[in-house]
């Protein structure tokens, strides 16, 4: 098969740090650590809005009741609502203590919103209120800077920094499931992707090192390990949405890999 770039999309003068899709897939938002958010057409590759609060944006999500309107996790601990037709923010969820680093929606198709920070809490939100009607917070919690839903929805896969995958539930008291936990990785202070087949039967993540390993979701035990990149972590991990045994990983070597 032959390997081409269909289309490069030009206009951030500084690394991106998140891109996301809306709910059909014709647009997208990209945030950058030159601080904008921009919103491209997936097809035409045109800029149709460019949005600042001055803040370095970490993480961004569209609403899934609204594909007008997304959320942003920022540097200065806030998450932030854009209006993307008018540009305005509609909203302001100020609690955390650090930058933000996931937002998940969840329960009755997205009516609460689920987001972790460097502060090494888990706050769970009201859509469009601005406290907090949950924090998931303990001594022993370390900072989960990746969190996955699983795709029976009935679960949050969490990358702890202490070198496990944790489970929480996504809705009801989200509680900590604590006979599922993943672990033989070292993830090291990196925010390593976790990836979740489309069955919800494997889960995968990288590692600091470089390696990609495979567990079974229902058992929590390890079924796979390989050596997947060099020089770094092996950091972004994704499963094919359609092709339950297929998936493609990259590193800080610069490689995307698809493996089967």
């Amino acid at each position: 098969a032959e390997r081409k770039c269909i289309r490069t999309y030009v206009g951030h003068t500084a690394a991106v740090r998140d891109v996301q899709f809306n709910n059909d897939g014709t647009k997208f938002v990209s945030a950058s650590f030159d601080r904008y958010l921009r919103l491209w057409d997936t097809e035409s590759g045109k800029v149709l809005g460019t949005y600042t609060n001055r803040r370095v944006p970490y993480v961004v999500k569209f609403y899934p009741h609204d594909d007008n309107t997304f959320v942003v996790g920022c540097s200065d601990n806030k998450i932030v609502a854009y209006d993307s037709n008018t540009g305005e923010i509609t909203q302001e969820y100020d609690h955390h203590l650090a930058p933000v680093n996931t937002i998940n929606f969840v329960e009755d198709n997205g009516t609460k919103m689920v987001t972790s920070s460097d502060d090494k809490k888990v706050l769970v939100w009201e859509w469009d209120i601005g406290v907090p009607i949950k924090y998931i917070s303990d001594p022993t919690m370390h900072s989960m800077p990746v969190i996955t839903m699983h795709p029976s929805e009935r679960y949050l896969v969490c990358q702890s920094l202490d070198n496990k995958i944790l489970v929480y539930q996504a809705g009801d008291r989200f509680a900590l499931q604590r006979k599922k936990k993943m672990e033989g990785h070292n993830t090291a202070g990196y925010a390593c992707d976790i990836a979740i087949s489309p069955d919800g039967r494997f889960v995968c993540s990288g590692d600091s090192d470089g390696k990609l390993f495979f567990w079974d979701f229902k058992r929590t035990r390890m079924l796979q390990k390989y050596h997947a990149h060099d020089k770094g972590p092996c950091i972004g991990a994704v499963w094919h949405p359609v092709e339950a045994s297929t998936m493609f990983t990259c590193g800080w070597d610069g490689v995307i890999k698809m493996w089967q």
